[in-house]
């Protein structure tokens, strides 16, 4: 269900920061046009830290409904208090989603055996499949290989979102968990190496620019068509890089709105890019005719 390619949404907000529902719902139906595998909302690329337990429920719902079991979706619960995350868990399930993508606790650094009963309660209290999400870089708590093999062997731990930013370990763990556990890259620029690997596909952040061009991406590699999707690599890599410019999701919701996709819209602690980091990002997308009202 949860192979391909996913995109981790980005959150729209209108000027006065409420929920920008009718741009949601827009950006669902753009990507599942487009030939999305599958959909992501609340995860950190939506904000979603900053949005309350309602705002979580309601832009998960409007997905869902949106969808209309068209894609899977996959939504973003993850936290460092185990008992939130089953409470946020179980009303997820009541909208229909169809999986869990859970973040790895943060600032409390629990350590391997915390790691594995925290997503073994999770994972005791619903019927939803969870894909783990291990993200280093900025949790600062690693998913070890050995952690993922012990966690494989539960059920409904169906994955992982492997964004620890190290190839060794990625091919340590597809070398080590079963064949049908699902190694996902949480880093745009190395989804095609992974999937060389063995992995089976990408959680993405530049599809939410360019959900058709990754989705193609994604599957030529899924289908050991390499050189078409080396082409592609080489065509946008320079925009998956400028979307780290800065912390995300500051550029990739900036490069959405030049798109003429949303407003430019954050919740602090997120601010917009600085002026030399919008014009790093307008010198990317404009070669690539995304700039609203520019093609080439």
């Amino acid at each position: 269900m949860f192979t391909g390619c996913g995109t981790a949404l980005v959150t729209p907000f209108q000027s006065d920061l409420s929920l920008n529902e009718k741009t949601m719902r827009a950006l669902v139906d753009r990507q599942i046009d487009a030939g999305i595998d599958f959909l992501v909302p609340c995860g950190t690329t939506g904000e979603s830290p900053t949005l309350t337990h309602a705002e979580h429920l309601r832009i998960c719902e409007i997905t869902v409904e949106q969808a209309r079991g068209r894609v899977p979706v996959l939504a973003g619960a993850g936290g460092y208090d185990t008992r939130h995350v089953i409470h946020m868990i179980a009303d997820l399930a009541k909208l229909g989603v169809d999986g869990i993508l859970s973040v790895t606790p943060y600032y409390n650094k629990p350590t391997q055996e915390g790691l594995y009963q925290h997503y073994k309660a999770i994972a005791e209290s619903t019927h939803l499949p969870i894909l783990v999400y291990s993200v280093q870089p900025r949790t600062f708590v690693n998913v070890d290989p050995a952690t993922l093999v012990r966690l494989s062997e539960i059920k409904n731990i169906v994955g992982v979102k492997e964004a620890s930013g190290s190839m060794s370990q990625m091919a340590t763990i597809l070398a080590r968990v079963p064949e049908d556990f699902i190694v996902l890259s949480g880093d745009d620029a190395v989804a095609l190496p992974l999937i060389a690997l063995g992995g089976k596909g990408v959680i993405s952040v530049v599809s939410n620019e360019i959900p058709a061009e990754f989705t193609q991406l994604t599957q030529a590699a899924l289908k050991g068509d390499f050189e078409l999707a080396r082409t592609l690599q080489r065509k946008f890599q320079a925009l998956m890089e400028v979307n780290f410019v800065e912390t995300s999701p500051g550029p990739v919701k900036f490069a959405m709105s030049r798109m003429g996709l949303l407003e430019p819209t954050f919740r602090l602690p997120m601010v917009p890019p600085s002026a030399a980091s919008q014009k790093r990002v307008e010198e990317v997308l404009e070669p690539l005719g995304l700039l609203a009202g520019v093609r080439v």
